[in-house]
């Protein structure tokens, strides 16, 4: 009985331990880096096009008012502390607003923020299975075929998702973490 008690208490103060953790290792939980989305000029871009470099993948939506652009200058922030190394780094931005987020819109853009930032949507269907396949929330309000120009609700969750250069799930972070912290855990998945 008493081996129990201190068993489920270590398995207790891990737990907590790692959810005060800044950047949570998900190797094994999540699945390597794979999807089939389009980028500037309509371009096909697969997880293939990042082979050999550390991927750091945000969902968001080009007109969001506070997270999205928040997180790609922290982002931007940490590719820019590690100098000449920042070209071992590509961010990913994936819209989850296919209705209003073109290639070229999430381009310009990510290009505000990252010169190693790449825009990718793709159709509704896309999308959501990459969402599913990384266990990304988000709800969109339908528009208006009527008006598609009237504004309309997008929610998503947050998170920063960074694969290897093998393209092998590494840590999840919030987008909340601090420049340190996630410089700290970006440095060694480089060369």
């Amino acid at each position: 009985m008493i081996r129990r008690l201190l068993l489920a208490l270590g398995l207790w103060t891990a737990g907590i331990s790692l959810a005060l953790a800044a950047v949570h290792p998900v190797r094994g939980f999540l699945p390597d880096l794979k999807f089939s989305l389009q980028g500037a000029g309509g371009a096909a871009i697969t997880q293939q096009a990042f082979a050999g470099k550390v991927v750091l993948m945000f969902f968001g939506y080009a007109s969001c008012p506070d997270i999205c652009p928040t997180t790609m200058a922290q982002l931007a922030q940490v590719t820019e502390a590690l100098g000449p190394k920042a070209d071992q780094v590509r961010i990913l931005f994936v819209s989850v607003d296919p209705h209003r987020d073109t290639p070229d819109i999430l381009q310009a853009y990510v290009d505000q923020f990252d010169p190693h930032a790449i825009g990718l949507t793709g159709d509704e269907k896309s999308i959501a299975s990459l969402a599913r396949r990384y266990r990304v929330a988000y709800q969109i309000e339908r528009p208006d075929p009527k008006h598609p120009d009237a504004p309309y609700e997008v929610s998503h969750s947050r998170g920063i998702y960074a694969f290897d250069t093998q393209g092998k799930a590494t840590w999840l972070a919030s987008d909340s973490e601090s420049q340190e912290e996630l410089l700290a855990a970006l440095k060694p998945m480089l060369n």
